[in-house]
């Protein structure tokens, strides 16, 4: 029997497989095997013997005649199947050439004994033998066969064989084809070493084909097996080894044994003289490409060939993508907006953390935060992630903070669960406009995202960043370093006014100290982390006030309260700054001044924009104060935000009115004691009026007040509020009064105080503080704010101000004060405050405190804060005396020099 057939390839030196016609419907053809009668050629090893002498030598000879060629075979005799495949006997013609004859006369393979009687054929076959061996041709070599080792199982030590032969060209032979992207291939390393291997190929996966256990192929899996095998079985092609399967795509998971370990497959490509297979398996649709292995392709441009491809099979709906249809935007995420919102130009506000960060559009002036696509960073409430979760969001606010950057918005993630409707962009800055998520991933601070195989939704660069995430990976850089790191333990200098005051003194002598802006609180409140010292404080500007914007629901911004928060979290937030420190207030929040870019002074950038005024008390003593006024002069002179309404004459007129009507106040001498005296955050104190009932009844109050809250509880819940007045534990007798709340602070339930009885201002507990019952509110505060008339203490700065402090205190407290009201700024009282024991003032009714502390060297005049002085020209004259008595003394300031009081 003679039939036609094609040879699908060769077993041995006398074997070969052939394929016959295509089945029904494009199925892949039946084989049959062919033995070569009356020869025998060498046996190829498997796993369990080695390849017989001159085994693949016989092979490729025959290979090289007849693999993918039509052949003529003539069937002398049928043997039983084998594995459902049909097994013959016979001759194979190949272009009118007979293969036996063939083999026989170049000596790969020897004639059997024949028990019949030999025909003129056969004699002619055993002739061309005799000639074979005469000259040494074939398995009659005389040399004998090459010293070769041929391994036929995986390599041992497979990360080892992979670290030696990654990257290099290597010629090879593919023995058989498991499906349409696994290989088996006979890496020819050299001409005395072998090395049989299994080979994925990279960037694809096709679908598997029928097992040999009856396990049924997955549709269009025979199709790819057959697509490969009829183009590169047997065929020499050259190989190129990249990687061995990764153990775990997360960097966290748990590390696996140190002991080398034999890998089931090696990824890697496979290079034809007409390309690389992978792309025409998947342009044909017989394979479907694979995100992970990116990182392997990118560099080489092997992955966007890849993708070109399957789009091209996509758009002609080829085999696996014949139910292709372009997927739904709302399955994992909408259509990225069209226009100008899909791609613009922003300045980055705030990272939130290692794949977050917040944006202004300078276009549009609006906020968006975005998420940055195909990157997951870190999880911060993860132990063993949140150093690096730190790291990954440090690394942003160094590249971006404060930067103009190009935001491509490429997809929206919609609304799921709790996570809220999300921007996705591609983040780009820099000359070189480089992509920050690429970076990022190159340093081990993030991941790529496992995008599902059909989600679209995705970074235009993400085979860049899987590259990026696989060169961290080989590196052990960042989170792939195997490294358990600690998180550093950073401390709070503001926790309290104690605390703070220790560390006043040395953050002054620094000079400008380095900081980040933490958070921004409010206009002129902050949240800063200095580094060198590893502290965070809260820190308020001086020399000014900002609005305050509202902090819970419930409460109600000032008038531009909102507006000047956006302004300082747009323009600091997380920047790098330098501040200087002043003093610190009662809670343990650090006065002083904050600078970015060494220049810009942030008081007076908010009060040029409208959105803070000079707080003249506490400027006064500034350096900078002449700043801060003509910062506020253009502001209003430009009716920016808070002056918007201002009117230039109308006070200007108003000016005039009150330096021509302004008159010298009537004498007015209260009896008063002073109950609390304050240094920060500027000087000033408080007092009680002993002449009129209110005493009287404070006391008769105070009796029954300290009755009714002894023991007492607060109600469940109880959170004070701004401006509420309360019953508080005051922490240095442990006694209680009333008090109000200035603010309140429910993430470290404590409030902010002042006690309206006797001035004192402290921050308390909330379990130390209850309702004021309506019984205890009739009575008006007993205490109230002042300041010395005409002159104001040495600057804080100065190393005099406590020696000035001080010596207020020795001079008024525990004493029984006469007070004249000099002037009254809303409800401050300007006082000048006498000493009756002291027996000068029988003979000099100008004898007060406040002149006597201006000839001690501790006070100055303050004209500024005191305009009033002029009405008043006794006293005038009276300050200017002891002034030049100071100076001629050499007393307190002027100890070593000559000051004038506008230097102090």
């Amino acid at each position: 029997m003679s039939f036609k057939a094609t040879v699908k390839s060769c077993s041995s030196g006398d074997t070969i497989i052939l394929r016959g016609a295509p089945g029904p419907q494009g199925q892949p053809p039946k084989e049959r095997t062919v033995h070569l009668a009356d020869i025998s050629a060498p046996r190829l090893g498997t796993s369990q013997r080695e390849d017989e002498l001159w085994a693949y030598e016989s092979r490729e000879f025959l290979r090289a005649l007849v693999v993918n060629k039509q052949v003529t075979v003539t069937s002398t005799h049928s043997l039983p199947p084998s594995d459902g495949s049909i097994r013959d006997i016979g001759t194979v013609q190949v272009n009118g050439v007979d293969l036996i004859t063939e083999v026989i006369r170049n000596g790969w393979a020897k004639l059997k004994e024949i028990k019949r009687e030999p025909t003129e054929e056969d004699l002619q076959r055993r002739a061309l033998e005799t000639e074979a061996k005469n000259g040494g041709k074939g398995i009659w070599n005389p040399e004998g066969p090459p010293n070769r080792t041929v391994y036929h199982t995986m390599p041992n030590d497979s990360q080892s064989f992979i670290t030696e032969w990654k990257g290099k060209p290597i010629p090879a032979v593919v023995e058989q084809v498991r499906d349409g992207s696994t290989l088996r291939v006979r890496l020819l390393l050299s001409d005395e070493l072998h090395q049989y291997i299994t080979l994925a190929m990279a960037g694809i996966r096709s679908p598997k084909a029928a097992g040999r256990e009856g396990e049924a192929a997955e549709p269009f899996g025979e199709e790819a097996k057959f697509f490969v095998e009829s183009r590169l079985l047997q065929r020499h092609v050259t190989v190129t080894l990249l990687s061995l399967p990764a153990p775990s795509a997360a960097p966290f998971s748990a590390s696996g044994t140190s002991t080398p370990q034999a890998a089931s497959v090696i990824i890697g490509t496979v290079m034809h003289p007409a390309g690389n297979i992978a792309e025409h398996l998947v342009a044909g649709g017989y394979a479907r490409v694979i995100d992970w292995h990116a990182g392997m392709l990118s560099a080489s441009g092997g992955m966007e060939r890849l993708r070109a491809a399957e789009r091209a099979a996509k758009e002609k709906k080829l085999n696996l993508y014949a139910s292709f249809s372009t997927p739904s935007n709302t399955a994992s995420g909408s259509k990225a907006p069209s226009g100008s919102r899909a791609q613009f130009e922003a300045q980055v506000v705030r990272v939130w953390s290692g794949d977050q960060i917040s944006v202004f559009e300078k276009e549009t002036g609006q906020e968006r935060r975005i998420q940055l696509s195909s990157v997951r960073g870190p999880k911060a409430s993860d132990p063993k992630q949140t150093y690096w979760a730190n790291e990954a969001r440090e690394f942003l606010r160094k590249k971006l903070i404060g930067k103009t950057v190009k935001v491509h918005i490429d997809f929206i993630r919609p609304k799921e669960g709790e996570f809220e409707e999300r921007e996705c962009a591609t983040v780009r800055f820099g000359g070189s406009q480089a992509n920050v998520a690429e970076q990022l991933i190159e340093k081990g601070l993030a991941t790529a995202v496992r995008h599902k195989r059909d989600d679209e939704n995705r970074s235009p660069d993400y085979d860049k960043l899987m590259a990026a995430e696989q060169s961290a990976a080989a590196e052990g850089r960042g989170m792939h370093s195997g490294k358990e790191q600690s998180v550093p333990r950073v401390g709070n200098a503001s926790e309290s006014h104690t605390k703070a005051s220790q560390f006043l003194s040395s953050f002054k002598r620094a000079g400008r100290v380095p900081a980040v802006v933490d958070f921004v609180a409010a206009g002129s409140r902050y949240k800063l982390l200095l580094p060198k010292e590893n502290q965070t404080l809260t820190f308020v500007l001086s020399g000014i006030r900002a609005p305050r914007a509202a902090r819970n629901p419930g409460e109600k911004s000032e008038p531009y309260g909102n507006e000047s928060l956006d302004f300082a979290s747009r323009r600091y937030m997380q920047r790098d700054v330098e501040v200087e420190f002043e003093a610190v207030d009662k809670s343990g929040g650090f006065i002083g001044a904050l600078y970015l870019n060494k220049t810009e002074n942030a008081a007076v950038a908010l009060v040029q924009e409208g959105l803070g005024t000079v707080h003249d008390y506490s400027a006064e003593g500034l350096s900078w104060a002449k700043q801060l006024y003509d910062a506020e002069a253009e502001a209003k002179k430009a009716r920016k935000n808070l002056w918007k309404d201002y009117d230039e004459e109308a006070e200007a007129a108003a000016e005039i009115t009150t330096t021509e009507t302004e008159v010298a106040a009537k004498p007015n001498y209260q009896d008063v004691i002073i109950s609390d005296v304050r240094t920060s955050p500027v000087f000033g104190f408080s007092v009680q009026f002993l002449n009129n009932d209110g005493i009287k009844s404070l006391e008769k109050l105070m009796h029954d007040f300290t009755l009714h809250y002894r023991g007492s509880t607060s109600p469940p819940d109880f959170v004070p509020k701004a401006g509420q007045l309360v019953s508080a534990r005051f922490s240095g007798d442990n006694g209680w009064y009333r008090a109000k709340v200035r603010r309140a602070s429910p993430a470290k339930k404590e409030a902010e105080l002042t006690f309206i009885d006797y001035g004192n201002q402290e921050t308390v507990a909330f379990a130390h503080i209850r309702p004021l019952d309506s019984k205890f509110q009739s009575l008006p505060a007993q205490a109230q704010d002042a300041r010395l008339s005409f002159v104001k203490l040495v600057d804080p700065s100065s190393e005099y101000h406590e020696d000035s402090a001080g010596r207020f205190r020795e001079l008024v407290e525990g004493k029984n004060m006469i007070a004249n009201i000099d002037s009254k700024e809303g409800n401050l009282l300007h006082l000048r405050l006498i000493d009756p024991a002291d027996p000068t003032v029988k003979d000099d009714p100008l004898a007060c405190i406040n002149t006597q502390l201006v000839g001690e060297g501790l006070a100055v005049v303050d004209r500024k804060g005191c305009k009033y002085i002029s009405v008043y020209p006794a006293i005038a004259k009276r300050l200017s005396e002891e002034f030049e008595k100071a100076k001629s003394d050499r007393a307190g300031i002027y100890e070593f020099g000559d000051v004038s009081p506008d230097d102090v």
